[in-house]
């Protein structure tokens, strides 16, 4: 295969999600940033989990590369400077699963980096939390508990949530928890620690790039069980924001300089 150096590209990998109207304010913005702040290389795309990319090619005839084949395509186009940006939360299951299907083209490109996810580094939490702090109107007010819910995982990397919790607290806001679907700080968790306060509403925030289903669903849905109906039965008058992370120019912008970072290294 005949590689060239001067042909790049990013290929940024998002878990994804099946929901379209998110996705491109979320996974479509971050690329579409990447896309400007790097002009000179050109932008793929990949998602990492499988049940996505099936339901939109069965639901929306729409086919989007798992990493193998996204990688492969470029290999075959012959470029020879690849860098892989995940838009994962964490170093978690998805991260790794990640490099697991890329580690076989490390030795075939003339040139691959990596960037990290979102919440790599110690400066990355309390970047992060200074992001959403500028982001979120609603942390200003004392008086209402601002909760994110992120998705949570069996891996140890799920401790970033807990981390992120404290983060927020040492940085000053007090009023700001965050908790998981299916990792800890659990729903019931969250809804103790925000009941030692004496807050009278509760604004809820997703903590994942794209506000998908659990965002719509175990978040702000209707059904006995969903965050908002949980802290409802519990007197508080709630509100439910669907905006997913990547919606932030804060977030895009620290993907970008993930990038950066992959390059300088």
């Amino acid at each position: 295969m005949n590689l060239n150096i001067n042909k790049k590209a990013i290929l940024v990998v998002s878990f994804g999600t099946s929901y379209n109207d998110t996705r491109e304010k979320t996974i479509g913005a971050i690329e579409r940033k990447i896309a400007d702040a790097f002009p000179e290389f050109d932008i793929r795309r990949a998602f990492t989990s499988k049940i996505i990319i099936n339901i939109l090619k069965e639901r929306d005839n729409l086919k989007i590369d798992n990493v193998s084949e996204a990688m492969n395509k470029l290999f075959e186009e012959g470029y020879g400077f690849v860098i892989i940006q995940p838009t994962h939360v964490m170093n978690g299951e998805e991260y790794e699963g990640l490099l697991k299907a890329a580690e076989p083209f490390n030795d075939k490109f003339l040139k691959i980096e990596y960037g990290q996810p979102l919440l790599t580094s110690s400066e990355d939490f309390k970047e992060s939390v200074v992001v959403i702090a500028e982001s979120v109107p609603e942390i200003k007010d004392e008086k209402t508990a601002v909760v994110f819910m992120g998705h949570g995982t069996e891996h140890y990397a799920d401790a970033a949530y807990a981390a992120l919790d404290y983060r927020f607290k040492a940085m000053g806001y007090s009023n700001v928890f965050v908790g998981t679907v299916e990792g800890y700080p659990d729903t019931k968790q969250v809804v103790n620690f925000v009941g030692a306060g004496s807050y009278k509403r509760v604004v809820l925030y997703p903590f994942m790039i794209a506000a998908g289903d659990h965002a719509n669903n175990d978040m702000a849905g209707e059904e006995a069980g969903s965050w908002k109906t949980e802290f409802e039965k519990r007197g508080y008058k709630v509100s439910c924001m669907i905006r997913g992370l990547g919606e932030y120019a804060g977030i895009q912008n620290m993907f970008i300089n993930h990038i950066k970072r992959a390059i300088s290294d």
